[in-house]
C-alpha cells in the first residue's frame, strides 16, 4: 500500500503549482512583511482595510510572475524548491530576531566563522525549515507535473506573467497613492519583502566582490614619520582595540545605572560618549573604521580597492600587528602581521570552543620587548558577540543574574539577556584595564596609548529586534551608538604636548569611526597629505 496521497499522484500543471507557491510564499514567508506594512496602516487615518487587501493581493501577483519565468521543464521544480528552503530560512531570522537581509548582512554572513554559525543554530529554526522549506519542498518535489508541448507552456508562461502582472499593476494603479506614500514614507517595508528582496541583495553582493578584483590603490604615498628625536628617546606604542558589540548604552562610563565599568572609572581614561559606528556589522564597519573615505563616502568596493590606514602606517616606517580574537579582520590586516588566536588552546584562556578575550595578551609583552621601532598593535576582540553572550566572559564574570545560558536569545527573558550582555561588557571592562596595565608596566621604553572603539553596537530585543546588522538608517540607536575610550601615559601626553583637559571638555563633542584613521596618523607623527587635522580627535588640544 502506497504512503503517497491520492492527490500527489495526479499531475498538475504549472499555473497551478506556480500559484500555490506564491501563495504559501506571500502568506506562511511573509509575515513579517505582513505586520510591518499592517503596523503602518494601523497607524494611518487615511488607509483603511481596502488598502491591508490590496497589498495582500499584490504579493502572490509578484510571486506569479517571477515563479512563471522559471515554469519550464527541468527548471521549476529545482528553482521552486531551492526558492521554498531559502524562503524558509530568511523567514525565521526576520521573524524571529527582526533582522533584514540585504547586502551588507549577506557580506557578514559570508565571512563569519563556523563557530558564529553553529550559535546560530538551534532546535527553532531547524524545526521552522522542516516545517516551512522541507515539507513543503518535498511535497512538490513528489507531485508530478504535466508539463505542455514547449511552444504551448511559452504561451500559457505568457499568459500567467501578464494576468499576474495586470493584476499587480491594476492594484497599483487602483490605490497609487496609498502605495506611493506608504512606501516612500517606509522604505524599511520593502527590505521585508522574502525572498526577492534578499535575492536582489545577493546579487548585489556578488556583484560588490566581482568589482572590487582590481588591482589595489595606494593611499599616502608620501607618508612619512616626523623625527624619532621628538620622542624623548623612547619608541611611541599605541595599541587599538576593535571591540565587538559593545554598545554605549550599557557602558557605566556614559551614566548606564549598573556598574559595568568599576575598573575603567578609576583609571585616568578619557571617554567619549557620543560616538557613532559607520556601519552595524563587522564586515562592513571594520573596514570602513581602518579607512579615509569615512562613512558618507564608504563602500565595500572601494574598501577592497584602496589601501587603509595600517598601510599609511607601515610605509610611514611603523610596525603593525594585529592580533584577532575573532572572525578576522575583513581584509584589513591582509598586508601585515597577523595572528590568529582564537583557536589556541592555553588553560584558563579557552575552552573547547573559543578563547575569551585575555587571549590577545598572550606573548604580546615578548613581542613588546622586541620591537626596534615605533609600534601600532590591533587586539580584535571576541567582546559582546551574540546570541551566545554568556560564552564571551569567564564565570568569574556572571555578576549580574539569572543570566541568559541559550544562543535562543528569544526565549530568554529581557532581564536574563540584559544580564549575559553586561557581563561581557564587564568583562571587557577588565580586559581594557589590563591593557593599559601592559601599557604602563613598559613606561621606561614607550610612550603608550590605548585607543578602545566598538565596531558597532546590538540590539537586545526593544521592539522585537535582536543582534545587529539592519540597514543604517532603519537601525535603533542601539546597533549605532558605540563605546570609544581613549587612555594615554603621562609620557605620550608631555612628548606630544596634549592637553589633557582640553580633551576631556571636547569629549563630549560628537565623534564616529571616521576619527580613527587621522587620530592615529596624528598620534604616531605621521606627515601625509592624506591626514586630515579636522578629524583628528587630539589635533586641537594640542599645545
Amino acid at each position: 500500500m502506497s504512503i503517497i496521497p491520492n492527490w500527489l499522484k495526479q499531475p498538475y500543471g504549472i499555473t497551478t503549482l506556480s500559484i500555490l507557491v506564491a501563495l504559501f510564499l506571500s502568506t506562511v514567508d511573509n509575515l513579517a512583511f505582513l505586520r510591518a506594512a499592517f503596523a503602518v496602516v494601523d497607524k494611518t487615518t487615511t488607509i483603511g482595510m481596502d488598502f491591508k487587501i490590496a497589498l495582500t493581493l499584490c504579493l502572490p501577483a509578484l510571486f506569479s510572475v517571477l515563479i512563471s519565468v522559471f515554469g519550464f521543464k527541468g527548471l521549476f521544480k529545482p528553482f521552486a524548491i531551492i526558492i521554498l528552503l531559502s524562503a524558509s530560512v530568511i523567514s525565521y531570522f526576520m521573524g524571529t530576531y527582526g533582522v533584514i537581509i540585504d547586502a551588507p548582512m549577506i557580506q557578514n554572513a559570508a565571512e563569519t566563522d563556523t563557530k558564529e554559525v553553529l550559535e546560530l543554530l538551534n532546535a527553532g529554526i531547524v524545526w521552522h525549515v522542516l516545517l516551512f522549506g522541507v515539507l513543503p519542498a518535498y511535497l512538490l518535489y513528489l507531485c508530478p507535473v504535466q508539463y505542455q508541448p514547449f511552444t504551448k507552456e511559452l504561451l500559457s508562461r505568457a499568459l500567467v506573467i501578464m494576468v499576474a502582472a495586470g493584476l499587480l499593476g491594476g492594484v497599483i494603479f487602483s490605490y497609487y497613492k496609498d502605495f506611493s506614500l506608504t512606501m516612500r514614507e517606509n522604505r524599511e517595508l520593502r527590505f521585508l519583502i522574502n525572498p526577492t528582496y534578499p535575492i536582489y541583495a545577493l546579487f548585489k553582493y556578488v556583484k560588490q566582490v566581482n568589482a572590487a578584483e582590481v588591482t589595489l590603490t595606494a593611499i599616502g604615498i608620501d607618508a612619512k614619520q616626523m623625527s624619532l628625536a621628538q620622542n624623548n628617546g623612547k619608541k611611541n606604542l599605541v595599541i587599538v582595540v576593535v571591540g565587538e558589540t559593545a554598545r554605549a548604552q550599557n557602558f557605566s562610563l556614559n551614566g548606564y545605572t549598573r556598574e559595568t565599568n568599576p575598573l575603567l572609572s578609576k583609571l585616568d581614561i578619557i571617554n567619549f560618549p557620543n560616538t557613532y559606528s559607520c556601519g552595524t556589522a563587522t564586515a562592513e564597519s571594520v573596514p570602513c573604521m581602518f579607512s579615509d573615505f569615512g562613512k558618507e563616502a564608504y563602500t565595500v568596493t572601494k574598501a577592497k580597492q584602496h589601501e587603509n590606514l595600517l598601510d599609511v602606517l607601515v610605509r610611514a616606517g611603523i610596525t603593525v600587528i594585529w592580533r584577532d580574537n575573532n572572525s578576522g579582520c575583513k581584509g584589513v590586516c591582509d598586508r601585515v602581521k597577523t595572528e590568529a588566536l582564537e583557536n589556541l588552546k592555553i588553560p584558563d584562556l579557552c575552552n573547547s570552543e573559543e578563547c575569551f578575550d585575555e587571549i590577545l595578551l598572550q606573548g604580546l609583552q615578548a613581542q613588546l620587548d622586541q620591537l626596534g621601532h615605533d609600534a601600532v598593535m590591533v587586539l580584535h576582540q571576541k567582546g559582546s558577540h551574540g546570541p551566545a553572550y554568556y560564552k564571551r566572559h569567564p564565570a568569574q564574570f556572571s555578576k549580574f543574574t539569572p543570566e541568559c545560558t541559550t544562543g535562543q536569545v528569544q526565549d530568554c527573558s529581557q532581564a536574563q539577556l540584559t544580564n549575559a550582555y553586561d557581563n561581557t561588557i564587564l568583562y571587557s571592562d577588565y580586559f581594557l584595564s589590563k591593557v593599559i596595565a601592559l601599557l604602563s608596566k613598559n613606561a621606561a621604553n614607550f610612550n603608550t596609548a590605548l585607543w578602545y572603539m566598538s565596531d558597532h553596537g546590538e540590539s537586545l530585543g526593544e521592539n522585537g529586534i535582536y543582534l545587529h546588522g539592519l540597514p543604517y538608517f532603519l537601525a535603533p540607536d542601539q546597533q549605532i551608538h558605540i563605546p570609544f575610550v581613549l587612555w594615554l601615559s603621562p609620557e605620550i601626553r608631555e612628548n606630544m604636548k596634549i592637553d589633557a583637559v582640553c580633551l576631556k571638555q571636547r569629549s563630549q563633542l560628537r565623534y564616529s569611526h571616521d576619527n580613527l584613521f587621522h587620530s592615529l596618523l596624528g598620534l604616531m607623527r605621521v606627515q601625509s597629505t592624506v591626514y586630515k587635522p579636522s578629524a583628528d580627535v587630539l589635533a586641537a588640544c594640542r599645545q
